[in-house]
Parts: C-alpha cells; sequence; structure tokens
C-alpha cells in the first residue's frame, strides 16, 4: 500500500531552554589576551534579517560557542583567533572557525567557515578556499569594522555565503 508523500521536517524553529546555554557566544570572555569579537546577521534571500537562526562556531583548541539570533538577525561570538591546522592530506589549512547554521525553512543545517582577513598568505595557500570559486571566496572572509571582525551570513541571493556539503 502507497500513500502520499509527507513533507521534509526542518531544523527549527527551536525549542529555546539551554539552546543557547549562558555565555555560549563567549568562548573566552571578553577582555582576554588575543580575543576577538566577531558580529554579523543571518540574512535571507531577500536581504531581510533571519532573527531565530541558531549559530555554532567549533575551532580546534578553544573549542565550541553558539549564538542565537535577535529580532535584527544579529549575532556575536568572542573567541581567539585559531592557529593554521593540518589538513588530511598534510597540507596546512589557515587559521579559520567552521560555522554551523541552523534556521526556519532550513532542510538541514549549512555548514561554512569564516576565515580572518590578516591571513593573506595562509588564505592564499589554504586546500578548502582553493576549492571554491575566486570571486565567491569574499563570501568566507571576516571583515575589520572598527576594532571587531564583521561576518554576515546570506541564505541565498546575492552574494550568498559559500557552504559546503558534508
Amino acid at each position: 500500500m502507497s500513500g502520499p508523500l509527507t513533507p521534509s521536517q526542518t531544523v527549527g524553529p527551536f525549542f529555546g531552554v539551554g539552546l543557547p546555554f549562558e555565555k555560549s557566544e563567549q568562548i573566552v570572555p571578553a577582555g582576554s589576551v588575543g580575543a576577538i569579537r566577531i558580529e554579523g546577521q543571518v540574512l535571507d534571500g531577500n536581504g531581510a534579517p533571519v532573527p531565530d537562526a541558531l549559530l555554532e562556531i567549533w575551532q580546534p583548541g578553544t573549542g565550541f560557542g553558539r549564538a542565537r539570533t535577535d529580532s535584527e538577525g544579529a549575532f556575536s561570538f568572542t573567541t581567539v583567533k585559531p592557529g593554521p591546522m593540518r589538513a588530511p592530506d598534510g597540507r596546512t589549512q589557515a587559521p579559520h572557525l567552521n560555522v554551523t547554521v541552523f534556521a526556519r525553512g532550513l532542510l538541514r543545517q549549512l555548514v561554512t567557515r569564516i576565515y580572518f582577513p590578516d591571513e593573506a598568505e595562509a588564505n592564499a595557500a589554504d586546500p578548502v578556499l582553493d576549492l571554491v570559486e575566486p570571486a565567491r571566496r569574499e563570501t568566507l572572509m571576516a571583515k575589520p569594522c572598527g576594532g571587531l571582525l564583521h561576518f554576515d551570513v546570506r541564505l541565498q541571493g546575492e552574494r550568498e555565503t559559500t557552504f559546503f556539503a558534508i
């Protein structure tokens, strides 16, 4: 017996208890030696803020952070820049943060990276960035902005963030 197909589940909205946990956006306390603040927005295909997304960042050494977006789609993290790391093939990857994005309407989470603007030589040699079309690499670069770094996640449309299939 066959029946009608049922729609796929999306990854949100979220039950908010424990997600995120207290100070989950602070991988290191503000004011720590080497602390950097990364701020940005999650924007939909029309450039409108996504007010109920959840972002996670992962980095070697200093760990994991989680932040949800506010009514303007804004998020922030306080962390330290990780060092370079070895890829499975032995090449060196530039310092970066792994980012996972969960949001209403997505059938699965999205995965991207944040690279640092002051690592031009390392970025040029990064094996993952090398897989991305040169014109799209800028969607993975944080931008300096008044003492912090700015990184927007654009889910679709013009300047869509590069996402990776993993």
